[in-house]
């Protein structure tokens, strides 16, 4: 997180306290914040711990209290500050428990920071509440997170796809090591087809691709081992509900493409500080607009296509981001790629590709127009424009900041 983000929630949230470690501790010596540095906190009494959770359970917090403003990425901007309740926590840990399966004997592995919703969620909360052992990685390291699902015998774990993506280029790891994992779950972006495909390959794991967003506390949808359809981001869970609509609000039948609704108790209850947003975001019958496109299949599986805002129109014709992206993905050359449209003055906008080479590999833009044309990708979907370049801006969770990439097509 950037020091202008981190400015930005200290003030907006008005927080006068902050748990750090030493290493982080020197960043806000300037604030004016009461620092309390967790390493040199007394060891706590387990009689006591015991007693408090004891205590905790039979008198719980009520369901409306405020429990936290969990700030968004920022891809598109600021962090907002997304207002939490107990009972939002509570109802989407008990889906996700329901849902996956969960019980005390599976151990996790705390990857994604714990300011994100699934890192919060999945990773603390719910292993909380099974009484599940859990691992944390401060930083995350192909070598280091192997090691700890081999030893420790992880059996739930999310990451990102860049980290599945960094765990295939592991020279000595075989599917030996991975035999622990019964959930390793896949968020934050959209799953190439190519990592998926290479990891079931090569470590006989099927990567659960999931989706969820701060608003609605963490996953609303997604794959199990019971239940999954690769290529979408799986079934909603319990007591949620989701909608496909058009541009007016109407839903859409079955297999149509449009923006994604849901409701249900884990959806936030506004932003803070953040009125006319918070109206813009929620309707008036309780659901949240998320600003994604999807579609609902005939089984309940929903698919991801793309944010609302990144459809790219070329001459009045519709590009999803994501198809071409998958495409770009298969290209044997292509380690990384983004997708997003530039204004142009003849058609509107064209779409242009963002393109990261694989290690020891190079690449050209011509190369990636001539595959695209040999898989028969229509002309205006194909990228007018290709940038290759040695890496991709991301979030702290290692979401890939389009918003950045725009900017730097714009100037």
């Amino acid at each position: 997180m950037g020091d202008r983000e981190l400015a930005h929630i200290i003030k907006d949230s008005e927080i006068d306290t902050v748990l750090t470690a030493p290493p982080l501790a020197a960043r806000l010596a300037d604030t004016g914040l009461k620092v309390i540095d967790l390493t040199q906190l007394p060891a706590p009494d387990s009689t006591v711990v015991r007693q408090t959770l004891a205590t905790a359970g039979a008198s719980p917090t009520p369901s409306l209290k405020i429990a936290t403003f969990l700030y968004t990425s920022g891809t598109s901007g600021l962090p907002k500050g997304v207002v939490l309740t107990h009972g939002n926590l509570q109802s989407d840990i008990d889906a996700s428990i329901a849902h996956a399966g969960f019980n005390d004997q599976h151990r996790f592995l705390g990857i994604i920071p714990l300011f994100h919703s699934t890192g919060l969620l999945a990773t603390m909360l719910a292993p909380m509440q099974l009484g599940s052992a859990v691992t944390y990685i401060a930083r995350f390291s192909p070598v280091a997170t192997m090691k700890a699902i081999r030893d420790q015998k992880i059996g739930v774990m999310g990451a990102v796809p860049s980290m599945y993506g960094a765990l295939l280029r592991l020279k000595d790891a075989t599917a030996d090591d991975m035999a622990s994992l019964y959930l390793p779950i896949s968020g934050g972006e959209p799953l190439p087809p190519a990592i998926r495909e290479a990891f079931l390959n090569r470590y006989k794991k099927h990567l659960m691709e999931g989706y969820g967003l701060t608003e609605t506390c963490g996953p609303v949808c997604f794959n199990t081992p019971q239940l999954h359809k690769p290529g979408t981001v799986g079934r909603v869970v319990p007591n949620a509900e989701v909608r496909i609509v058009d541009e007016n609000g109407a839903a859409q039948p079955t297999g149509a493409i449009g923006e994604v609704w849901m409701r249900g108790p884990m959806i936030m209850q506004g932003y803070h500080n953040l009125p006319q947003e918070t109206a813009a975001a929620m309707t008036h019958d309780g659901f949240f607009k998320s600003g994604d496109l999807g579609m609902l299949d005939a089984d309940g599986y929903l698919s991801i296509t793309g944010r609302k805002k990144d459809l790219i129109i070329v001459a009045g014709e519709k590009v999803y981001p994501r198809e071409v992206e998958d495409l770009l993905a298969q290209h044997p050359a292509v380690g990384e790629v983004a997708v997003l449209g530039k204004s142009d003055e003849s058609r509107g906008e064209v779409v242009v590709a963002f393109i990261v080479a694989k290690e020891g590999m190079a690449i050209t833009p011509e190369e990636i127009r001539d595959y695209c044309r040999a898989q028969g990708l229509i002309a205006w979907k194909t990228p007018k424009e290709v940038i290759v370049t040695a890496d991709l801006p991301r979030s702290p969770t290692g979401k890939v900041l389009k918003r950045v990439l725009a900017e730097q097509l714009a100037s």
